[in-house]
């Protein structure tokens, strides 16, 4: 055999489908196993937490899902999905001031986490090389440390255990992911694992959204300023699908997250500026709040490992899972998912599992960095990486990250460069390129913003009144 015939992926979210249609594209079966039974519709399931808040798909990511499922973009947005151009569709206080809304450059696809499930799951579900056992469980990798050629799993219903042979099996469990363990079970080293932990803690509620409001008016991101040495404080406002607001407040660890819904409007006055709590006080609420902790960053290292079994590999948050308030993850499984259609399209033979798994472990990279580097600014955040760009010089990095942040916000080519990083169209490094230093001292800057940028008529649409 030259390459895989079959694969087994484990679970059947977001970076779970993605790997099951880059597998079905160059391998003759693909087995999905999800531990939950998948809603037929854009549904909330129990095994993924973190969908009831807020998220968006970077145009990083949502080019990569484009190219390998054409239309998919289409498909959200015919289904109620709003296209946010960044920055002419935000209005957002960053920790240094208020943003210009600059000529779009990038751009994020927002709506509610199991629409964009549901969107992806049923394409890719429709292909007949695809097969999907719902309500059963990974319990543990079969083979040695040299190749693994299955899982054992579990029936979640009847307890029946069964053993599935593959060719390749491809570690998508997301946070819940056993991996470190089944590999020390198999006699391998410990994966190393950096964790960065801010403390980060959500909760979210979703309103009826203002008529037209969805669709018009842009969506709102009042952050917290890490150089005040107290808890942030966070909160959004973002369109979603059926006239909807999502409305997520969160706050790193000491921040004391609104759990009740009496709560929830004063805690939006708490914030640096009253413009979310403006924008709900005068709306319905349709959900109660939902309160998640779920903002660690953490990553696992698999291709540092001198042994790596062929027939595994680890992608999406089974791989690094980052805080959700900067909205990487799920552009993060894309890459990786690219990386491993990539390296389907060309030899697969014994040893290939470990420079696959380099490939796919160096896009989320960027990601990491990004997230684990904002994270580490705020008080009492537990840094457990090794990273030495996280430990080591990190205030000199920390003035840099300010002096960058200053600047985007009021000059429109600095803005650009970070724009497409954060949207991972580009490459974290062109932060530090001499080209970007020298930008910054060139390009001209505008004025500081006192007040959100908002034209007369976007706040007529949603019945705010001027400040001044």
């Amino acid at each position: 055999m030259t390459g895989p015939v079959h694969a087994i992926v484990l679970g059947g979210s977001w970076a779970g489908m993605l790997a099951a249609h880059v597998l079905a594209r160059h391998l003759e079966t693909v087995t999905v196993v999800e531990r939950d039974a998948l809603p037929d519709g854009p549904h909330h399931r129990r095994g993924t937490p973190q969908a009831r808040h807020g998220h968006i798909l970077w145009s990083g990511g949502a080019r990569i899902v484009e190219d390998l499922l054409p239309g998919t973009h289409d498909r959200l947005l015919a289904a109620g999905a709003r296209r946010l151009r960044f920055h002419e569709d935000l209005v957002t206080l960053t920790s240094h001031g208020w943003q210009h809304r600059f000529p779009p450059r990038q751009y994020g696809l927002m709506c509610t986490r199991p629409l964009l499930d549901w969107t992806l799951r049923r394409q890719i579900l429709a292909n007949d090389r695809i097969s999907l056992r719902q309500r059963t469980e990974a319990v543990e990798l079969t083979g040695d440390a040299q190749r693994i050629t299955g899982v054992r799993v579990r029936d979640t219903e009847s307890g029946a255990y069964e053993v599935l042979a593959a060719d390749l099996v491809v570690d998508c469990a997301g946070r819940g992911s056993r991996l470190r363990r089944w590999l020390t079970a198999l006699g391998l080293p410990p994966v190393e694992e950096d964790v960065v932990d801010v403390g980060m803690a959500y909760a979210s509620r979703l309103y009826r959204a203002p008529e037209g409001a969805t669709a018009l008016f842009p969506a709102v991101n009042v952050a917290a300023d890490h150089r005040e040495r107290k808890p942030g404080r966070f909160g959004v406002v973002y369109p979603q699908e059926d006239d909807q607001w999502m409305v997520t407040l969160s706050c790193t660890r000491g921040g004391e997250l609104p759990t009740r819904e009496e709560d929830f409007l004063p805690y939006a006055r708490s914030l640096r500026d009253p413009l979310v709590a403006d924008l709900i006080s005068q709306v319905e609420p349709l959900t109660p709040v939902v309160a998640s902790h779920l903002g660690i960053n953490r990553r696992l290292y698999p291709e540092r490992l001198e042994r790596w079994p062929d027939g595994l590999l680890v992608l999406g948050d089974s791989l690094a899972v980052f805080n959700p308030i900067y909205g990487h993850g799920m552009s993060s499984a894309a890459r990786g998912a690219e990386a491993l259609d990539r390296a389907l399209g060309g030899s697969f033979g014994p040893g290939a599992a470990h420079r696959v798994q380099r490939e796919i472990s160096a896009g989320a990279d960027d990601p990491w960095i990004m997230a684990a580097s904002k994270d580490i600014a705020f008080v009492n955040c537990r840094n457990q990486a090794k990273d030495p760009r996280l430990t080591g010089g990190a205030a000199a990095r920390q003035h840099y990250s300010d002096m960058v942040a200053g600047r985007s916000i009021r000059s429109p080519e600095v803005c650009d460069v970070v724009t497409d990083v954060m949207a991972m169209t580009a490459p974290q490094s062109d932060l530090g390129s001499s080209e970007f230093m020298a930008l910054m001292h060139r390009d001209k800057m505008r004025p500081d913003l006192t007040e959100p940028p908002l034209t007369q008529e976007e706040m007529d649409l949603v019945g705010l009144k001027p400040r001044h």
